[in-house]
């Protein structure tokens, strides 16, 4: 496989590559290479903290659980932990691996490791100076009526949801 970044940016680097496919042939893709996400669904007095985050994408306010991309040499385990406390201003102190996901893997290598914990006091969460994010507590019936409401439209929070027994 030969591989040409066209484009080396803060979160993703993208790529154009020929590649040698499985059953002989050749192809060209473009992919974008991401260093990886770690997702929590954090519990806190029986209640599961969420995020309701502005995405400039979609040019709205969309409700999510605490992810992040890791941070050169971080493990998940590590990013998970500090992106729950940075996003809700919750502290960790129990946390267990669920599982993984592949957000896009027809241009997207991001694997998204899901860590489910509980959290044992609220402090003061720290933003990214981009991030605009509101805390809500949410019981799990709460979370089911928003997901069949089509209130939870975020795929990564929905899996996890469903990998944590919750939908």
């Amino acid at each position: 496989m030969s591989s040409n970044k066209i484009f080396d940016g803060k979160l993703i680097k993208l790529y154009q590559s020929d590649i040698d496919l499985p059953n002989g042939r050749k192809g060209y893709f473009e992919h974008i290479k991401h260093p990886g996400t770690s997702l929590v669904v954090p519990f806190f007095k029986g209640k599961i903290v969420f995020i309701r985050q502005y995405r400039a994408v979609l040019g709205r306010y969309i409700w999510e659980l605490p992810a992040g991309t890791l941070n050169p040499g971080e493990s998940n385990y590590v990013c998970a932990k500090r992106e729950v406390t940075e996003e809700t201003g919750y502290k960790v102190s129990e946390l267990r691996y669920l599982g993984e996901i592949c957000t896009a893997p027809g241009f997207c290598n991001e694997i998204i490791k899901i860590y489910r914990a509980l959290c044992v006091e609220k402090s003061v969460n720290n933003l990214d100076a981009d991030e605009c994010i509101k805390v809500k507590l949410f019981t799990k019936s709460e979370i089911v009526k928003k997901f069949k409401n089509r209130k939870i439209l975020d795929a990564k929070t929905i899996s996890a949801l469903a990998m944590a027994g919750v939908l």
